[in-house]
This record gives C-alpha cells, sequence and structure tokens, in this order.
C-alpha cells in the first residue's frame, strides 16, 4: 500500500492521522498526537518521502512542528455540528468573519453589494479576520480551486457550495498571510481541503433535519467508496445529495416588518412603494407639493382627483418583509473521483474531477418601481411623463418634471419577485510526480495541471420593461396593438393580465468564471545544520483566468425596472515562481530544544497589474520540550479581480437614514431637528427649513461598480505566539497568537453611510459631489470601488485543548477556541484628509457585517464504547450599530447558543451508527438589528430563529 516502502516509521504517520489527533474535539488547534501513532501510508500529494506537506509550506516536515497557527476539521469535527454545508462549520471559527451562506436571501431585492463581484445569491464563502473572502485563498489538496460565478457579477471569491462534502477528508485553516508561498490572495489565510485519496469499502450516510416550528426542512446523503489493499491502483469515488427548504420572514416574530418585532408599519421602516400608490405632485403656489395616495383602490371606473388623499407617514406605508425568506430553498448534488496510480515505485500519477450542480431560490416583495425625476430608480423611469391622453390619468394634464416629483407603485398583480439560480460547477486535476536521489538525500517533485469552469444561469420573475411601460403611459395614439394603456392610478387589483402581458418580461442573466493553472514543484535537503537538514523548496506557476457577465439583452439595454446592469468581460494572466527554504540552526542544547528560521520570496508577474515580489520570515523555537515559540512576518499581495477591474456599473440599494430627514424613526442625535449643522447644511442642499421633507424610502441606491485604474493592494502581517504541552499532564495543549494584519491601497468602495455624513455633517465638498438629490429626496450615493487608504486590524487567538486516554468511565475531551478583536480600523478619505474608522464592536448593518470584540466556541466530548455526546458553546459579544458619534445607537447583546449531540454504534455491528442532536437547544433569537439589510439580524453571525433538530444514521461496509 505504501508509495515509498522504505519510510521511517514516524515520517510513515499520514496526515489523516495526525490530523485527526489535532482536531479532536472539533476545532482542536496544535494539540499533541497519540503516543503510538497508527503507520499509515499517505498519498502522493502528502507524503514523498521522509515527512508531510501541511498547509503553509511546500517543504516536508514532521507535522507537529508548525510555525504557523493552523486549524484542522475532519469528517467526524464536520459530523458533530448536524450542518450541512462545510462552509457553515468553519463560520463558527472564531476568526471566520462570516460570509455569504444560506440566510442571505438577495438578489435584486437588494441589487449589487459594493464588491465588484456581484450577489452570489445561493453561494457559500469563507471570511477570515473580517477581511472579506476575496482575501482567503481556497486551495484543493494544495491547489487553487475556480472562482464562484454569481450570475450578477464575476466574484472574486471561492463558492464552497460546489465542492461535494462526500470529497472531503479534512480542511486545513491557515490562519496566517500566505503569498509568498501561494501567491495573490492569500492576505487573511488559506483554507485547503482535502480530498479523500484512499478508503477501505463503502461509507454512507443520511441525515434529516427541521426546525421546531416544522420548515427549514432539510435532507443531506453522502456516499463514498474505495478499493483500499495494496493495489498500484487506487481510487475513490463519491457523490452527495443536499436539498434544504425555505423559512420564510412572515414566519418569525424578528422578521415579520421591517423593524424587529414590530406588528404594524407605525414602528418605522416600511416602504413608500405601495400598492395604491405614492404621488408627489407640485401644488397651487411656488415649491408646494402634494404627497397623496388613494384611499381605496378604483376598479372597474376611472379614477378622479376625488379619490386621493393625503399620504399618511408611516401609516400607510407597505410592509415588505413577508415576502422575504430567512432561509433560502436550495438543492445540490455533486460526484467526485480520485484515482492514484503508482506507475513505478518512484513516479506516480494521480486524476481528480468534481461536478457538482446547485440549484437555488430567493425571493422577494413584488417590485417596487416608480417614476419622475426624484424616483431615484433608473434613468428611463425617473424620465417617463404621463401624457394626458393615458385613459387613466385623472388630472388631465401631462405629468412631467414640472409637476411632478415622483409616482411610487408596488407591483402586487405581478406577485413576488422571484431569482431562480442554477450553477455549475467543472474542476480536475492531473498529477504527475517522484522522487529522485542526490547522493544520500531524497528529493521530490511534482507537475499538476488543472481546470475549472463555474457557470451560473439565474431567471427572475416578476420584473417590468421600462421601455414599454413608457410607451403604455405615453400618448394613447402611440399605443396600438399589442401595446396596452397602463393604469398607474387605480390602486391594487387596477393593472389587469392584458397590461401585465405587455410590459413584463423574464429575465435571463448568466456569468462564467474559468481558470486554467499549470505548476511545477520540487523540494528536498541541501546539507545538515547543527539542528537538522537544511530544506528547500522552489516551484513554478502560470495561471489564465477568464470571467464574464451577461445580463438579460433588455436589461444591458437599459430597460429593466429593478437592478441595471451591463455585460463585463475580462481576463487576465499571471506567471510566478517562488521559493522557501527552512534552516534548522540549533537542537538538543540548554535552552534550545529546537531553533529554527524559515522563509520564502514569491515573484509574480500579472498581465493587469504588473510585477511584484513578496516576502516571508519566521522563527520556531523551543527553549523546552513542552514550550514552543513562534513569530513571522508576511507581506501579502492580492490583484485586483475580473469583476473589481471591469465590473460594469449597477446599483446597491442599501437602508440609510437620510439626517436631513423627519421621517418617524429617524430621531437619533445629529439629525435634522436636533442638530444645528446638519440642519444648516440640509437647507444649503435644498432641503425645506419647515422640516416637511420626508424620506420616500429606506433602501437609497448606491452606485457601484468595477475600476480599471484599480492597483493590487499589499499588505503585512505579523504573527507571534506559541504553544505550551506540558509532559507532566499529558493531552493538554494551550496556544496562544497575537496577529496583526495592515492593508495598503485596499480595494475598497468608501461606505455609503460614511460619504452621507461627511456631506451632512461636516459639509465635506468631495464627499456631498457623491450624493444626488431629486428636491429635497435623496435618490442616490456614489460608491465605485477605489484603492482606499488602509484597512488595520490586530487580535489575539488563545485556544485550550485536553483530551484523556481510556479510563473507566470513557474518554472525555475539551476544547475552547477564543479570537478577541482588539483593533479594526478602516482610514478612507474624509473631510480634512483621511478618517479612521473604528470597527471593532460595531454592526456594519448594510451589507451586514458584525465585527465581534470576543467570539468563541467550546466543546466537550465523551465516548464510552458504542455511546458517545458532545456538548458545544458558541459566543458572540455585544455589538453597537452605526457610526461612532451616535449616541444612542443600538445595541445588539451578546449571544450564547448551545448545541448538543448524542450518537452511538450498534452493539456487535460496529459499522452501523445513529446520531440524533438539536442546534440552539435553548431557543436563542438573534439580537435585532435596526440596519440589516433584511430581516433584521446578521446572517455572518447569528443562527435562524429557532431550535433545530436533525437525526443522521451512517453505514460502513
Amino acid at each position: 500500500m505504501s508509495h515509498y516502502p522504505k519510510m521511517c516509521r514516524f515520517a510513515c504517520v499520514s496526515l489523516t492521522t495526525v490530523a485527526a489527533a489535532l482536531a479532536a474535539p472539533a476545532f482542536g488547534q496544535e494539540i499533541i498526537p497519540p503516543e503510538q501513532p497508527e503507520e499509515q501510508a499517505s498519498t502522493a500529494a502528502e507524503t514523498q518521502g521522509g515527512a508531510i506537506i501541511v498547509t503553509g509550506s511546500r517543504i516536508r516536515r514532521d507535522p507537529l512542528s508548525q510555525e504557523a497557527p493552523i486549524v484542522f476539521v475532519d469528517e467526524a469535527d464536520i459530523a458533530k455540528t448536524g450542518l450541512n454545508s462545510v462552509n457553515d462549520v468553519l463560520q463558527r471559527l472564531p476568526s471566520s468573519g462570516g460570509g455569504l451562506n444560506s440566510k442571505f436571501n438577495n438578489s435584486g431585492n437588494l441589487g449589487n453589494p459594493p464588491d465588484g463581484g456581484g450577489v452570489g445569491a445561493g453561494a457559500a464563502e469563507i471570511d477570515l479576520r473580517y477581511l472579506g473572502s476575496r482575501r482567503v485563498l481556497v486551495l484543493v489538496d494544495g491547489i487553487r480551486y475556480v472562482l464562484g460565478a454569481s450570475a450578477s457579477g464575476v466574484p472574486g471569491s471561492t463558492d464552497l457550495n460546489s465542492i461535494p462534502e462526500s470529497a472531503i477528508e479534512r480542511i486545513e485553516v491557515l490562519q496566517d498571510g500566505a503569498s509568498a508561498i501561494y501567491g495573490s490572495d492569500a492576505i487573511a489565510g488559506v483554507v485547503n481541503i482535502i480530498t479523500k485519496k484512499e478508503q477501505e469499502g463503502l461509507e454512507a450516510s443520511a441525515q434529516i433535519g427541521v426546525f421546531e416550528q416544522g420548515d427549514g426542512e432539510t435532507q443531506n446523503y453522502q456516499l463514498s467508496w474505495g478499493n483500499g489493499g495494496d493495489s498500484p491502483l487506487r481510487i475513490v469515488v463519491g457523490a452527495n445529495y443536499v436539498k434544504q427548504y425555505p423559512i420564510g420572514a412572515i414566519d418569525r416574530a424578528l422578521s415579520r416588518f421591517p423593524a424587529p418585532y414590530a406588528t404594524s408599519c407605525l414602528e418605522g421602516g416600511c416602504s413608500g412603494f405601495l400598492p395604491n400608490g405614492f404621488y408627489s405632485l407640485f401644488g397651487a403656489g411656488p415649491g408646494r407639493r402634494n404627497n397623496l395616495t388613494l384611499d381605496a383602490p378604483v376598479i372597474g371606473r376611472t379614477t378622479t382627483p376625488a379619490d386621493f388623499r393625503a399620504f399618511r407617514d408611516p401609516a400607510d406605508r407597505f410592509n415588505f418583509a413577508p415576502f422575504n425568506y430567512i432561509q433560502i430553498p436550495l438543492e445540490r448534488y455533486g460526484v467526485f473521483g480520485n484515482l492514484h496510480y503508482e506507475v513505478t515505485p518512484a513516479i506516480n500519477f494521480s486524476v481528480k474531477g468534481i461536478w457538482n450542480e446547485r440549484k437555488s431560490k430567493n425571493q422577494a416583495a413584488p417590485l417596487p418601481f416608480g417614476i419622475g425625476p426624484a424616483a431615484g430608480i433608473t434613468p428611463v423611469l425617473d424620465a417617463i411623463t404621463v401624457d394626458a391622453t393615458n385613459p387613466f390619468n385623472p388630472f388631465g394634464v401631462t405629468l412631467d418634471a414640472s409637476n411632478m416629483d415622483f409616482i411610487l407603485r408596488r407591483f402586487v398583480e405581478g406577485g413576488p419577485r422571484r431569482f431562480e439560480q442554477t450553477v455549475e460547477t467543472v474542476y480536475g486535476v492531473a498529477t504527475l510526480d517522484g522522487r529522485f536521489q542526490i547522493g544520500d538525500r531524497d528529493w521530490y517533485w511534482d507537475v499538476n495541471g488543472s481546470y475549472g469552469r463555474n457557470k451560473a444561469e439565474q431567471q427572475m420573475f416578476g420584473n417590468i420593461h421600462s421601455g414599454r411601460l413608457r410607451q403604455a403611459l405615453g400618448p394613447v395614439a402611440d399605443c396600438t396593438a399589442p401595446c396596452v394603456p397602463f393604469n398607474l392610478f387605480g390602486g391594487a387589483g387596477s393593472i389587469t393580465p392584458e397590461m401585465i402581458n405587455f410590459v413584463t418580461f423574464v429575465q435571463n442573466d448568466s456569468s462564467r468564471q474559468s481558470q486554467w493553472d499549470v505548476t511545477g514543484n520540487i523540494s528536498g535537503e541541501l546539507f545538515d545544520l547543527p539542528g537538522g537538514p537544511l530544506g528547500i523548496a522552489a516551484g513554478v506557476e502560470y495561471r489564465k483566468l477568464k470571467g464574464r457577465f451577461d445580463p438579460d439583452p433588455i436589461v444591458a439595454a437599459g430597460f429593466s425596472s429593478d437592478i441595471p446592469a451591463q455585460p463585463t468581460r475580462g481576463s487576465y494572466s499571471v506567471k510566478e515562481a517562488y521559493a522557501e527554504i527552512n534552516a534548522p540552526l540549533l537542537a538538543d542544547i540548554p535552552f534550545v530544544q529546537l531553533l529554527e528560521l524559515n522563509g520564502a520570496v514569491r515573484i509574480s508577474d500579472y498581465s493587469t497589474s504588473g510585477s511584484t515580489t513578496t516576502f516571508k520570515g519566521g522563527v520556531n523555537w523551543k527553549p523546552i520540550q513542552d514550550l514552543r515559540l513562534r513569530g513571522s512576518f508576511a507581506e501579502g499581495f492580492r490583484a485586483p479581480s475580473i469583476g473589481e477591474l471591469f465590473g460594469t456599473q449597477s446599483r446597491f440599494d442599501q437602508t440609510l437614514d437620510d439626517p436631513c430627514s423627519s421621517h418617524a424613526g429617524n430621531t437619533a442625535t445629529r439629525r435634522f431637528q436636533n442638530d444645528a449643522t446638519v440642519r444648516a447644511n440640509c437647507i444649503a442642499a435644498g432641503v425645506p427649513a419647515s422640516g416637511s421633507y420626508q424620506q420616500a424610502n429606506p433602501q437609497i441606491s448606491v452606485l457601484v461598480g468595477g475600476n480599471e485604474a484599480l492597483t493590487p493592494e499589499t499588505s503585512k502581517s505579523w504573527i507571534v505566539g506559541g504553544v505550551y504541552s506540558p509532559s507532566y499532564l499529558p493531552g493538554l495543549s494551550v496556544e496562544a497568537n497575537y496577529y496583526n494584519i495592515e492593508i495598503d491601497d485596499a480595494i475598497q468602495a468608501v461606505d455609503a453611510e460614511v460619504t452621507l455624513a461627511n456631506c451632512v455633517i461636516t459639509n465635506d465638498p468631495a464627499a456631498c459631489a457623491l450624493i444626488t438629490r431629486a428636491g429635497a429626496q435623496l435618490t442616490q450615493v456614489t460608491g465605485l470601488l477605489q484603492n482606499i487608504a488602509k484597512i488595520e486590524t490586530d487580535g489575539v487567538d488563545v485556544n485550550l485543548a485536553y483530551r484523556t486516554g481510556e479510563t473507566g468511565i470513557g474518554r472525555f475531551g475539551f476544547t475552547w477556541n477564543n479570537t478577541f478583536l482588539l483593533n479594526f480600523d478602516v482610514t478612507v478619505p474624509g473631510p480634512e484628509g483621511l478618517q479612521v474608522l473604528s470597527r471593532e464592536g460595531t454592526e456594519v448593518g448594510s451589507p451586514s457585517q458584525g465585527f465581534p470584540k470576543w467570539k468563541a466556541i467550546g466543546i466537550i466530548d465523551w465516548d464510552i464504547e458504542n455511546f458517545g455526546a458532545t456538548i458545544t458553546g458558541r459566543y458572540i459579544s455585544k455589538l453597537k450599530e452605526g457610526l461612532r458619534g451616535d449616541e444612542d445607537r443600538n445595541v445588539l447583546s451578546s449571544r450564547f447558543y448551545t448545541d448538543v449531540q448524542l450518537r452511538f454504534t450498534v452493539p456487535g455491528a460496529d459499522d452501523f451508527g445513529f446520531a440524533v442532536g438539536v442546534n440552539n437547544l435553548f431557543d436563542k433569537d438573534p439580537p435585532a438589528c435596526l440596519s440589516c439589510d433584511l430581516n433584521n439580524f446578521d446572517p455572518t453571525l447569528y443562527d435562524v430563529p429557532g431550535r433545530y433538530f436533525y437525526a443522521r444514521a451512517t453505514l460502513r461496509m
């Protein structure tokens, strides 16, 4: 079974065995291995001689001599959570900053976020250190994995939902910068997914789950098989199927209205796009406006001016919340295969393939559309007029910019907006590897070629063709068949099926990303130093990436009544070379059990961003056997992605409170009524001094898009820490690490909330130039990507792990992993040069992202004979919502979640097992968030409200 039969016993310990020791209980870090590890051969991708490769280095070494913090998560750890996505498991790590998951119900209802990559609805992403998923590199067996496809843009992130869980043996999360080892994107860390390459027989599992409310059902079926044995040909194949049913916002009290736990629109947050219409028309006298709505729908006759009454704020506003999902429906099915063939005792050939398809859905309230210069939706809609001859116009005059600010309507007749995605992933790798000798030293080489492709298609139902709407509202003489005059004045139910058929269309969007990657590596030992052999590794890499986004032709022509978009296309190639060294200087002398230095350098040449060189260096010192101290410095580099460079302009509907508005709920300090400076600046911007201006809609259009002038972002990171594993108490490990990451020229958009505050509060001309108003109404904020000044964050990871051997009452394990976020500062342009935004301990809200100062997970395991139990506690510290300086910011109180699992195997048939569990045992709801985009909680941090029960059966044969 071994590739190289002459390996030493210790070197033959597979990383699987070591990782299991390090990771049991779940999420353990730097836990000591078993006293007598089992001898087991590893695959060529992991071990090709006297040591193994662990994420973070290309040099083979003792798997316990880690100079960087790594988290190991294996199959057993994943199974103990009861979760149905590996991404959800990783997002529980204290160092994880969240990222997209199935709690995001975002498609056209919110538009495209400001990162240049599209919505990514239904995708799953991992974010480390709150630096964004674009700054985390995802590898599969040490090779770059293909980036995602969102059907609304070209993301710079990996969709973990495209990797079949049945293929995963374990996951290694490097919590350190590694650009010098792996290249661009590895600023915050690296996630390396190790697939199954050897398996004896069949493994199968089936899990079902449901929330106690009777919704959100899940099904998860996993299957894998391997031929095992001593044959030179080893095969592992598998498949999985996951289905998740939706949870509606209407089914949780927290999310039934836009305001948390509200029972009516009187408590704020509801929309000004009304089924009965919201009409802002000029009245008698200069500057006077009448804000009107219908008293009741007018069906079967022509509306008259007498049918209108004054708009009552907020009682007349529309509750859009019940149409949203808290958990989206999705299906994932995939297959994988790993083939490994020993060509000769010194040469191996292997092939890996993955195919995966995801079908997911999102839903939002019926389309909010409107016309008029202050509508602020699309240029076509803003310019539409209602001709005097339109048979439904009750005012007898043409309504245009001279007498109308806006007419807003909720298209309830068209039903909810529905978005359906189909995402197909194909990924394959071929590897030829081997060994040779120089003198009496083994050297190892490998050549890898990989191809990956992600293709996404999305359909949207419930959109309006604004060009046809313009025709149907224009002169009746120009509206001939198939045109049907459109009724904008009759209220809910007055838009007939004939009108709907003429103005609506099914929107079809698609996107695609592909990647070719060729790498070659060589590693070995040059000579002996006092502390051991000098190890080196070197390699080259070439990769080519292409991406495109094709919106529906009607959308590209500018006639969508929802989110505007233009086609995006781009590509780039990169040539790279690296070298790495590990120099054990001293060993086995007083106060120096081991002292080694390591370093790496990488040269990269991008077709879009030019050339760069990054360095990394570190020290690993064991003053005594029980204590390991380490430190590292790393330079990082991230080239702009295709979406960031070439992404065309679009729109993100961000939840904003206009400080100039006097609408209900907008009463915080520094608002129009309470701050003389704000009041003066707002009046100067055209807001009535009387305070009569009320923001029509809580969601404001933010102009987003890429920027071909972007330059690469660079970083510097420090990690200093140590691990204490006392010999007098075997099984105990205590680890602490301090990290500091500084990113310069960070690619990011200035938050629209910051831009708005800088304009209204400080009257900054640069910020005010990015604000658009129609009269008083805030209609748009510009937030295009740029190289902002800096992001700097630092914190401390503290991890405790203890496991016992066999006792009279079983085996016990305990882990307690913590991340303390000390600072997270974003430096952006401000009214007086640069301003620093401190994010630690705050909730941004839109796009949703919290920055807790303390995040922790603790796990207690107990196993005895055929029975096992796990109790997991998860803690998230409190957050304050909004910008610093707001005295009455909302506080999101801390949360502690408790999960329990019981498992057992059938006596006499240990290959047949069962598990039952409940997540969120004590039914803790997420803390209420006022500014979060949807559903009144932050989906990057908190669970779906409600207890989740699950049961699983497993079979091995």
